[in-house]
């Protein structure tokens, strides 16, 4: 009777329930006695286990948590078991920048740039090696003469958003949504500079089914990234075959447009020219050009719609500011031809405008993890393990009080000299990341806003709606915003 009852379900059951009962115990004592990082500090929780942390991602309020973990427990805060929160502007050098003696710069997670793993590697994800020979290959696109040639084609879309505005303002007196006029410009924008054709959004004033897709895919690819860290990787990838996943139906997409532009047979100043040369070359694949195609679209459109978006809202909230940056852009041109990807840029308050809203509102809130690599390294003058995972936060640390004079108030009169924020650490801001693999595009995106921004401004008097006051303090953020509706009363300028 005995060896029966020792093997009965109720007492396998009860062994199971102990060994994991015991398991958690042992692994909570680790994490907070024994582990390398057991000296920094962090919300208990988060120290015993990651949970606390990938909830918060879920429910997109953790690149705001973040900023108030910060303000209690200062410059660096473990937030997982194994990784570090930092807020100093050093940070971002330690981190992301180029280091001394030929050391090897830290690794990108893998977990976070690259959730699912059967997937091609591109620009953002590459090794470091297979990344370098990438740039090399793009950056003929994002040069200045490039620029100077692809004027043209950026230039008629802001036509086209210009005339359509002022199609649909007549009259209007709920306000337009630039949340999607913005999107709709920019991605039309990419998908000529990278594919030869646009997506159609401003000619039909609406969405193309692959801008929804990639505005559907920001919350996706957020709970594959929870999936992943949380250490169940291959449901990633079963998922991904799943037919509603976004993800999945945004690659089939690139594809589809990828075979289309290298059909065309011609050369075009565009993003896409020289990697379509080394795959006739035979020193590229196909899918290596789409999965490079398809960061191009996100980071090229949605970041830069996002930015413009709440450079908007943040002006139409501070009717002061608009005025000084409307007088400056009125001041400065005569009619809609001088204004070009040159010519905005001696409009030194639209910068400080563009620059405070970066501050304000990065498009990119949360952190870009990195790696300690083999024998670990010093951050902030202190050793970190060879593994942790490290990032520095971007919304939090645009935000903390140590850098910034008002922190929460839109003054782009700070990046202008101005005495009242002379102790301001301007360096603590880096929405383009600093060091080897910083944004390629920086000088395209900052022409682009530029100049969409000015043409919005030099035809239109704004005025935020009642409806969008809010717009902000609304909005989710996982590794992008998850942004409502931005109605903004248009006027047009009678001249």
């Amino acid at each position: 009777m005995a060896p029966l009852l020792a093997s009965s379900p109720l007492n396998w059951a009860l062994i199971g329930v102990s060994l994991t009962v015991a398991f958690v115990i042992g692994k909570a004592f680790y994490n907070i006695f024994l582990h390398p990082l057991r000296s920094y500090p962090g919300p208990f929780l988060w120290r015993v286990f990651p949970i606390a942390r990938y909830a918060r991602l879920a429910h997109g309020d953790l690149p705001f948590y973040m900023k108030e973990l910060h303000a209690k427990y200062g410059p660096v805060v473990r937030i997982t078991p194994n990784e570090l929160a930092f807020c100093d502007p050093q940070a971002w050098k330690d981190i992301y920048g180029h280091r001394s003696g030929g050391a090897p710069e830290l690794p990108k997670y893998e977990y976070f740039y690259r959730a699912v793993d059967n997937i091609p590697r591109g620009i953002i994800n590459a090794f470091r090696d297979e990344h370098a020979a990438l740039r090399r290959q793009l950056s003929h696109g994002f040069s200045e003469r490039s620029m100077q040639l692809q004027e043209p084609i950026i230039g008629s879309y802001v036509d086209l958003l210009i005339n359509r505005l002022q199609e649909k303002c007549q009259g209007n007196a709920a306000g337009v949504d630039m949340r999607e006029w913005l999107n709709w410009t920019t991605f039309d924008v990419i998908g000529d500079l990278a594919f030869g054709s646009a997506f159609g959004c401003l000619e039909s004033s609406d969405y193309h089914p692959w801008v929804r897709l990639v505005a559907n895919s920001v919350q996706q690819t957020a709970f594959m990234q929870i999936i992943s860290g949380l250490g169940f990787r291959p449901i990633t990838r079963a998922l991904l075959n799943m037919k509603k996943m976004a993800i999945t139906d945004n690659q089939k997409l690139v594809k589809e447009k990828l075979e289309q532009r290298i059909e065309l047979g011609v050369e075009r100043p565009d993003f896409l020219e020289s990697l379509i040369k080394k795959k006739e070359a035979g020193e590229m694949s196909f899918m290596q050009i789409a999965a490079n195609a398809a960061t191009l679209i996100v980071a090229g459109s949605e970041t830069t719609a996002t930015l413009l978006s709440g450079a908007l809202f943040l002006l139409t909230t501070n009717p002061d500011k608009l005025a000084r940056l409307t007088k400056e852009v009125r001041t400065s041109f005569n009619n809609d031809d001088e204004i070009t990807l040159t010519s905005v840029g001696k409009l030194s308050y639209m910068l400080a405008c563009l620059n405070e809203s970066l501050r304000a509102y990065p498009p990119v809130p949360t952190g870009m993890p990195r790696q300690s690599p083999k024998g670990g390294c010093f951050i902030l003058g202190k050793f970190v393990p060879e593994g942790t995972v490290v990032a520095v936060w971007q919304y939090a640390i645009n935000h903390h009080s140590e850098f910034w004079t008002e922190p929460n108030t839109f003054a782009p009169e700070r990046f202008l000299g101005d005495p009242k924020f002379k102790s301001d650490q301007t360096d603590a801001m880096q929405p383009f990341s600093v060091g080897p693999r910083n944004c390629i595009g920086r000088n395209m995106a900052y022409a682009e806003m530029r100049l969409i921004l000015a043409r919005i401004i030099y035809n239109f008097d704004m005025e935020i709606a009642e409806d969008s006051r809010q717009w902000l303090a609304t909005q989710k953020a996982y590794t992008l915003w998850k942004k409502p509706s931005l109605n903004i009363i248009m006027k047009p300028v009678v001249r």
